[in-house]
């Protein structure tokens, strides 16, 4: 694993300065302390960190061809290369390492654009071609790998693993993009292909980027996407035994590394499956790592520890208190842009822990998406259910009175806390599950915003994020449409951007088996019917893993990796709280409704609210404002206009 930068003439062949290509190489030293490599020609500049995992001798970068014609910087893994070095040996290509980075570079030569196809694994790339005059950017299918770009108005195009990189380089732009900040404080990050700036963009996953030389810029192109057909026509028995035949695969291409490798294990289904399939494919006992919490409520080593003892592995466990919010500025910095989901702080414990006894390790994240396991998912379904009951002419006004009139009760039991609920089903199928996972929703976000602000979105609300993959979604099936938008859209950039940069900051390796494209086809394929049934989330999975794994560990409720944040926000935390929101650097944006802060604040501290969630959405986004942003927002547009314009050498 490792960390990617680079600097592109897209106009002609300037010298780049190479200060600035190790400035911005440096900004990603936690991604690859192995080993620092740079490039630097006429009209182009590449940079790599290195965390050495495969062919540890020979594996450097940037990595050229036989001629020198065609050079790669490389983040990630392909799990399929030993296959594709042998298809291109007997195609005439002459390998001088054992690396999967020399393997992408001849797949260039041999397939072009396509080459990306071919690959099995999670990468961000960049190729330069200098007899084709074109930069190559690549990215995998389900986001695993980050890749961040920009297009300067001078010709300049910047490319790297992490955004601060891009900032790093001194000419990028610092207005930040008021449609990402509508986004994020819905769905609690900034979706692919925004960032927080407006200059700058994420490469989306499964697309590729072809830039040449004196063209003018190109936009993504998308190769692949996962299509939820149902049509796949199977028995559950059979179903059950290709599921664990699939997994076994997948976890055993992801075993292949030459450093200490082991797993995450947090008690819950996938992790636990994924351990299992490691354990009966290891020759020595399988190293796994967990979290425990002083509080009981968020503790779930018990059920890891059970797994542990049945497949014998060797289990650290570290201890973390439930007040452990010192990371809030840590995580700031870390992200880059505002990133309200507080897991990142056992995240990045987790992954602290790890590293001290492995490199690389496995996880079990994807399998909520893909096999159903949310339960906003059965939630949805039920409410799905009373929608096709009543038409939308007759839902709206009488679901959206209802939701007008009937009282927040947060504190009432769930029965009884109607108000989300009427709400969304006042919408369609897509506003309405929308509305059941943001964080501030639409009415909320209409009082959070100050007018001025309101008026800079022009129109842009986050629902148009899901509609927009909705049209795409190419299904009529309630639960297909929603796993297929968490797909495109949490997975990405909640789930992939928090295990990234929480794993790259003590340069440990995370790798996904539940993320391999071709299972996650497959289990598209199949019926909705074997991933939700009898309201039980995750059914196929958990019958083909009961061979495998205990009972209460395979059908406990779901439980999740959280902190107690309203306890905080009406203990530890409360005077911070109200300082960073009312008198930190939220107000200087004119961004944001000071009454409406007072409110959430006010009414949370009181118990009359729970306004947890949201509070760690702007206490985050102050933080980003005060650590992760360098200019902070009220100065950005004065100070990105007094920057150099360009880090160039004539």
């Amino acid at each position: 694993m490792c960390g990617i930068v680079g600097i592109w003439d897209s106009r002609g062949k300037r010298h780049f300065d190479t200060a600035t290509l190790l400035c911005m190489n440096e900004s990603q030293h936690h991604r690859g302390p192995d080993e620092t490599g740079t490039h630097c020609a006429p009209g182009v500049a590449l940079g790599h960190k290195r965390l050495s995992i495969i062919d540890l001798k020979s594996g450097q970068q940037p990595l050229f061809n036989a001629d020198r014609s065609v050079v790669i910087v490389y983040n990630g893994e392909v799990y399929n290369y030993r296959e594709l070095m042998s298809e291109l040996t007997a195609l005439g290509y002459v390998f001088r390492t054992r690396s999967d980075t020399e393997v992408i570079v001849h797949a260039w030569e041999a397939w072009g654009e396509a080459c990306v196809e071919r690959l099995r694994g999670m990468f961000a790339f960049a190729i330069w071609d200098e007899g084709k005059q074109t930069l190559f950017l690549a990215r995998d299918r389900l986001g695993v790998k980050p890749l961040y770009y920009a297009q300067l108005a001078d010709g300049q195009c910047l490319f790297g693993s992490e955004l601060k990189a891009l900032v790093a380089h001194g000419g990028l732009p610092l207005e930040i993009d008021p449609r990402a900040v509508e986004d994020y404080f819905a769905l609690g990050y900034v979706p692919e292909p925004r960032t927080i700036y407006s200059a700058a963009h994420k490469l989306p996953p499964g697309h590729t980027l072809l830039l040449r030389r004196g063209q003018a810029p190109a936009a993504p192109r998308r190769y692949w996407d996962v299509r939820f057909t149902g049509q796949t026509v199977i028995s559950d028995e059979d179903a059950q035994a290709e599921l664990i035949d699939r997994l076994k695969e997948s976890v055993r291409l992801r075993m292949i590394s030459e450093v200490p490798l082991g797993a995450f294990l947090s008690g819950g289904v996938d992790s636990s499956a994924v351990v299992a399939m490691m354990a009966g494919q290891s020759g020595e006992p399988v190293n796994t790592c967990s979290i425990s919490f002083d509080d009981p409520a968020f503790d779930e080593t018990r059920f890891a520890q059970q797994v542990a003892e049945r497949y014998r592995t060797r289990h650290f466990v570290d201890r973390v208190q439930t007040d452990d919010f010192d990371l809030i500025d840590t995580l700031a910095a870390l992200y880059d842009e505002p990133f309200a989901d507080s897991s990142a702080i056992p995240t990045y414990r987790v992954c602290q822990l790890a590293r001290r006894h492995v490199t690389v390790a496995l996880s079990g994240d994807g399998g909520d998406e893909s096999f159903g396991g949310y339960r906003r998912y059965r939630l949805h379904m039920g409410e799905e259910r009373l929608r096709s009951a009543l038409p939308l002419g007759l839902r709206q006004p009488l679901f959206g009175t209802l939701g007008r009139l009937y009282p927040k009760a947060d504190r009432a039991p769930r029965f009884l806390r109607g108000k989300a609920t009427f709400q969304a089903l006042a919408c369609d199928s897509v506003g309405g599950y929308f509305h059941s996972i943001s964080i501030f929703r639409d009415d909320m976000r209409e009082q959070l915003f100050s007018p001025a602000f309101k008026t800079r979105l022009a129109g842009h609300r986050a629902v148009e994020v899901f509609r927009e993959h909705a049209r795409r979604a190419d299904t009529d099936d309630g639960l297909s449409l929603i796993q297929y938008l968490d797909l495109q859209t949490y997975l990405i950039g909640d789930i992939n951007t928090k295990v990234d940069r929480a794993s790259m900051a003590h340069a440990l390796e995370v790798r996904e088996p539940l993320m391999d494209h071709p299972l996650v086809e497959w289990v598209a394929s199949l019926s909705s019917n074997v991933k939700l049934r009898g309201g039980e989330g995750k059914w196929l999975l958990k019958k083909a893993m009961e061979p495998h794994l205990p009972d209460n560990v395979l059908y406990r409720p779901k439980m999740g990796f959280a902190v107690p944040l309203a306890r905080w926000f009406r203990g530890p935390l409360r005077e911070r709280v109200r300082t960073a929101l009312l008198e930190g650097q939220l107000g200087r944006t004119g961004f944001f409704n000071r009454a409406y802060l007072e409110h959430l604040v006010d009414a949370h501290a009181s118990g009359q609210r729970d306004y947890s969630s949201p509070l760690w959405a702007l206490l985050m986004f102050e933080a980003f404002l005060r650590v992760g942003h360098p200019a902070g927002a009220a100065d950005a547009p004065r100070l990105a206009a007094a920057r150099r314009p360009a880090t160039v050498a004539a």
